[in-house]
């Protein structure tokens, strides 16, 4: 009889250990979940601003991604370079430039040429 009640005891206190168990892990899912979700919209606002929609753009901050800084500087033959990496041996100026609006101007050909 007393084999049986251990026996039982033990079966219990497993049961309970189990349920215990089971509730600590329904307390830190939701929390894991909402971390992920934190880093992979991080993620995706770091690596793909293009992508978010525009509404949710307008909220954000600006990606680095999303306007890269360029460098503008002379050659010492007073050639002009435009680069994303910035020289070592000469001054330069940082530029920043808006990738929705387009910086080459439309060129038209003057009237009587033909291309």
């Amino acid at each position: 009889m007393r084999r049986l009640q251990s026996t039982a005891n033990k079966s219990r206190h497993n049961r309970l250990y189990f349920i215990s168990q089971r509730q600590s892990v329904g307390r830190v899912l939701p929390w894991l979940l909402a971390l992920v979700a934190i880093i992979a919209a991080g993620l995706w606002w770091y690596f793909a601003p293009d992508s978010i929609p525009r509404p949710l753009k307008a909220m954000l901050p600006a990606s680095p991604k999303a306007a890269p800084a360029l460098y503008k500087w002379r050659d010492a033959k007073g050639g002009l370079h435009v680069t994303d990496i910035p020289p070592t041996d000469r001054p330069y100026e940082t530029v920043r430039y808006d990738p929705n609006i387009n910086v080459v101007p439309t060129v038209v050909p003057p009237p009587g040429t033909t291309r």
